[in-house]
This record gives structure tokens, sequence and C-alpha cells, in this order.
């Protein structure tokens, strides 16, 4: 299968090309790099000895877009591409609705000018806002809290309808949890821009000595220790989950959606602690007031992806947390 995908030297796209690839497909990477590295799509190459064809290209630029589609033939587009730290999006709604609906929109223009009629789009459980209860089913109402996870949704509704209009369209909505980890070889990993958004390249960064120490926000929810539980996924079993997703696609099931999650939820002091063991080293860390828009727990049900998909994330969180270290400890400054 030819696959392309968008925002492919990202974190979860880089492993997600490996595996592809490791799987004996051909890929095509567009990413404008404004949050990602080319270097991690050459180690990539160099993991598996094979060849990504790259454009370094926005989904804004539909001109550039097209002159790549017509370079090549697709099988199907895993769509990654798109701004995605919740605060920015806050102070940014702006540039996170022009930037993730428009290269959106832009992208399935050209996907229907040259009948490429499968995609993979990576949604996130932000769609689900603060749920009234956990588990999490994909049935579940879907209220985001911010722009970003509003964006999420509003692409999720625009598949839809398009798939309504264009039945030959096939769509595969994954809602990620939390990803987290790196690949076994430590050489590629989540190298955030600036200080970083999510919990384990924070406590990572603390851990090689970039960064001082871990601030948690706030102790005081309705949890076993006070902290918020997430249900935290590795990355290369998310990877993998994108694989399953394209076989499903070949089965022309019109559009389906999953939770890819362990259906397990671990507070943050959980996380700092099996951090910990993973790695030998003590996670300094204070206690602060909660964020606006945090909620005490979120973690899937991940059923329907199980039986459905075939699919089921088999590392732990210690196995997350010595492979997000392994990466962090060879690679200090990231790429």
């Amino acid at each position: 299968m030819n696959v392309l995908i968008t925002g492919g030297a990202g974190y979860i796209g880089s492993h997600t090309c490996l595996e592809l690839l490791n799987a004996g497909n051909d890929v095509t990477v567009i990413d404008n790099l404004s949050n990602s590295k080319f270097k991690s799509l050459q180690r990539v190459q160099s993991l598996t000895g094979k060849t990504i064809k790259f454009y370094e290209n926005d989904l804004l630029d539909i001109d550039a877009v097209q002159k790549i589609f017509r370079k090549n033939e697709f099988n199907a587009v895993i769509h990654f591409a798109g701004l995605k730290a919740v605060g920015e999006s806050v102070t940014k709604p702006h540039l996170y609705y022009h930037n993730n609906i428009t290269g959106t929109l832009n992208l399935l223009a050209v996907m229907g000018k040259n009948q490429v009629n499968n995609i993979v789009f990576s949604s996130s459980a932000t769609v689900y806002g603060d749920p009234s209860s956990v588990p999490i089913l994909e049935s579940f109402s879907t209220k985001p809290t911010n722009p970003y996870g509003r964006t999420k949704l509003m692409i999720e509704d625009i598949l839809k309808d398009i798939q309504l209009a264009e039945p030959q369209m096939n769509v595969a909505l994954l809602r990620y949890f939390n990803p987290i980890g790196a690949h076994a070889s430590g050489q590629i990993g989540e190298d955030p821009n600036g200080i970083p958004n999510n919990l384990l390249p924070y406590i990572a960064q603390v851990a090689v000595g970039k960064l001082k120490s871990l601030n948690v926000f706030g102790d005081d929810y309705d949890t076993l220790d006070g902290t918020g539980i997430r249900d935290y996924i590795h990355v290369v079993d998310l990877a993998k989950g994108h694989l399953k997703a394209l076989e499903k696609l070949e089965k022309a099931p019109g559009i389906v959606t999953y939770n890819l999650g362990t259906g397990k939820g671990y507070s943050v002091l959980e996380v700092i602690k099996a951090f910990e063991d993973a790695s030998g080293i003590k996670i300094p860390y204070k206690i602060t007031d909660r964020r606006s828009g945090d909620i005490a727990k979120m973690y899937a049900d991940p059923t329907l992806a199980n039986n459905e998909l075939n699919w089921k994330a088999e590392l732990n969180i210690f196995e997350m947390c010595r492979d997000t270290w392994n990466w962090q400890s060879q690679n200090p400054q990231g790429y």
C-alpha cells in the first residue's frame, strides 16, 4: 500500500512511518516542520533500511498538495498534521481554526480530485470534554472544552458529512488518549518545542537536567492521591493501531470511530513513581494550583478497537517510562 502521511515527521507520525515501512508499505510524508524535525525521518529510514519520500510543504498551500498527489498514486492518507497545544489554542483560536480546519479541507478537496478514498484521521479524546463517567465509550457525548478539541470534533463532523455525500469514502476516526514512550532503539521520540505541555516529556527533561523540577497541577481532585488520572498509551502501540485502521478501511466500512487507549488510568504521582523506577532517577516536583480546564479522571474503554480492529495496547506504564528515558538520555537536547 502507498500511504501519504501528513505531519509524518512529528512524534506519532514518525513512529507510524516506521511501523508502516516495517510492514512493507510505501510511505510519503508532507510536513511543514513547524513542530517537527526532518531528522526523525532520517532516523526512521536508518532503522528500517527503507526510503521515505518527503515533501516540505504546508496543507494550507493547496496547489503544492495537488502537485504532490499528481506525482504519486496514493491508496490511503493518514492525517496527523495540525496544531496541537491546548493552552495555545485558547489564546490563539483563530490560528487553530484556520490551520487545522482549512488544511484539512484542502487535503480532502485534493483527495476527491484524485480519487483517493481512504483516510485515517488523528482525532483526540479531548472531543469528549469532561466526561460524566469513566471509562469512556465512543458513544459518549462530545463536548470539547477548548478550541483545539473543537477543531478535532469539527474535522470529525466534516469527514462524516463528506462520507455521507460520497459513500465510496472510507474513514477511520481514531480518538487517542495520552501517547507517551518512544521507539525501543531510543532513536526516535517526543521532542517538543520549548517547555513541554505534556507530563512525560516534562518529567524526562527534569531527569536529564534540562529543567529543574516538575509542577504538579493540583492535588485536591477526587482521585486516590488527589492528582489527575489519565490513560497513557505507548506511542508504538498507537502507531500499530493506525496499521490496523488501514486494514479495516480495505474492507470498505464507510466510517468507523475508535478509542485508542489502554483502558487503565494512572495518576500524575503514579507516573512519576513509574518513571523513577524505570530510570533510577528521583524526580523533584512541587504541587501548584490546578490548571484551568483540567479534569479529574479520563481513561478509555478500548473494547471496540480490541474487537473490530484486532488491536490491543500491549506495553505497560513501566515500559512506557523506560522507553521515554531511553530516548531522552540518548538525546538530551532532542533531535
